[in-house]
């Protein structure tokens, strides 16, 4: 078994944030709280280890019980709750959290489950992760999570020149190189960050800066660069040419974007108000068809959004070639491009995959494994090109700075770059393990798609996928089957969290060959 040194990362609030504001931060809860100074001293000064070495043990001996009842009797007084029917169809009380650790929840029913999919995509570092004690940290000086717009605090204003550094590969410190990117306007530079509560807000921020470029925001602003023109907006859709491999939100437009509210989709394009139009993942001739037919006297291609790794349809890989192809001709038409990380940010060694990919967007959006389930918290990040004067409260935000959730970006990331060789390495490990697998099952394994973490099994048919799911499920591995798309390939989803070691991959992988062997009669080789 491969063997999996983390890097450690040990800091303290002060080291992360700045002695001097750790300073200000405990004089006012002296203050406040009516202590003297020498009881404050040392309150956000002593060093946590984000990952020690007992807790990485502790993750290592559960791993063996994976699947198993931990807690006799599981949870008997379940709350029904009181949601819609959709939620209520869907919820799975078994499975829902006690207690988590690591990598591992234990549900309702007292088994122990393995969060494969990192809870849905959130919790990148995992459960309990022991770098947010800087969080509990902040809060013990009084440092609130609530601010407002007109007040950003300090975390918040490093973290935004944090992700500016990042998305063009600068070092945090590096003041001057970051003053060059700040005063540029070049649409493929980004340099501006608006905070939001949610994925979704983040791409509707987009979007909206987007329009503003056909339509006035509100009565008394100059008249827009396309005033006149439709806007149409590019999206990747799925194989058959249909909107419904994207997935970019779920406000009214963006939904949209992916095929839903039809008829008003329908009225919007004959109004010449709105349109959307597809290409196929990976077709160039779709791009030079769109491209051609829609920039013309009466239409423009507003913007083009796609993501890498299209996990709402089956995880499928954009290639670097189709995407290169695409900024191409974005960049010769005058069209933003909006890559969505809400899924990839974090997961790739580059922290940002586009990066990996080589490309240069106008905007891309973060979120999910950003603050690692501890808040919800968006970013939008673009280039100041885009940067049209929207009004603050009436177009663009009225929440999102929260402190605490910007200090918990900013751990993630710290630990996310400090390790990023051991997520390429066993990223890579778990992609590999996986096609062998596909190679060893074939016939009821057709493809490996996704990348790294962020792999996913496509299945022969729908219905063995559903059952293949529920047994990895009943084996303790939280492992899901994408079925409410129609169009979509059946296609198991996986997403480990950025604590798993090669070791965990192997229980992983050797668990999916167990489940595989019982649907096909091709040997399971352990």
């Amino acid at each position: 078994m491969k063997q999996t040194e983390f890097v450690p990362v040990c800091l303290s609030l002060a080291d992360l944030c700045g002695d001097g504001y750790v300073a200000m931060a405990s004089c006012g809860h002296a203050f406040l709280n009516g202590l003297s100074e020498s009881d404050v001293t040392d309150m956000g000064r002593t060093a946590v280890d984000f990952f020690p070495a007992d807790f990485q043990a502790r993750i290592a001996a559960l791993r063996a019980q994976v699947g198993e009842q931990v807690i006799v009797g599981g949870h008997s007084e379940t709350s029904p709750g009181a949601s819609i029917d959709s939620f209520n169809g869907a919820t799975k009380t078994a499975l829902a959290p006690v207690s988590g650790l690591g990598p591992y929840r234990i549900g309702e029913n007292g088994r122990l489950y393995l969060t494969t999919k990192s809870e849905h995509y959130h919790a990148s570092l995992g459960h309990g992760f022991p770098g947010y004690g800087l969080i509990d940290q902040a809060r013990r000086l009084g440092i609130p999570n609530a601010t407002h717009n007109n007040t950003r605090g300090h975390i918040t204003r490093l973290l935004e020149q944090a992700l500016v550094a990042t998305v063009n590969g600068l070092a945090f410190d590096d003041d001057t190189g970051l003053e060059a990117i700040r005063s540029t306007r070049q649409l493929d530079v980004m340099n501006r960050v608006l905070n939001l509560e949610t994925g979704s807000l983040a791409l509707e921020a987009a979007l909206k800066m987007i329009l503003a470029r056909f339509y006035r925001v509100q009565p008394g602003m100059g008249t827009p660069q396309y005033a006149g023109k439709t806007p149409v907006i590019l999206v990747v859709g799925d194989e058959e040419g249909g909107l419904g491999g994207n997935y970019h939100g779920t406000t009214i437009l963006t939904q949209i974007m992916r095929g839903m509210w039809p008829e008003m989709a329908e009225r919007l394009a004959s109004a010449g108000a709105f349109q959307v139009v597809t290409v196929r993942p990976n077709n160039h001739e779709d791009l030079a068809r769109v491209f051609a037919e829609y920039n013309t006297a009466t239409t423009q291609i507003a913007g083009f959004f796609h993501e890498i790794v299209m996990m709402n349809y089956g995880g499928l890989l954009l290639s670097r070639e189709f995407l290169h192809a695409a900024y191409d001709l974005c960049a010769a038409h005058d069209v933003p491009t909006v890559c969505d990380e809400i899924q990839s940010c974090i997961w790739n060694h580059e922290i940002f995959m586009f990066r990996d990919y080589g490309l240069k967007p106008t905007f891309v959006s973060v979120g999910k494994g950003f603050p690692g389930g501890e808040y919800p918290a968006s970013r939008i990040i673009f280039s100041a090109a885009m940067d049209n004067d929207l009004p603050q409260f009436g177009a663009l935000v009225t929440n999102g700075q929260e402190e605490l959730a910007s200090l918990a970006y900013l751990i993630t990331l710290t630990w996310a770059k400090a390790n990023a060789g051991v997520t390429r390495s066993v990223g890579e490990y778990f992609a590999e393990r996986l096609r062998a697998v596909a190679q060893d099952f074939d016939g009821l394994v057709t493809a490996v798609e996704g990348y790294g973490h962020m792999s996913t099994l496509f299945i022969r048919d729908l219905d063995s996928a559903k059952a293949i799911a529920a047994a990895l499920v009943s084996s303790g591995l939280d492992i899901s089957a994408q079925t409410y798309k129609a169009d979509c390939p059946p296609a198991l989803l996986t997403k480990l969290p950025l604590i798993a070691d090669h070791g965990l991959v192997d229980f992983v992988v050797d668990r999916i060959r167990q489940t595989l062997a019982q649907f096909s009669e091709a040997p399971a080789t352990v």
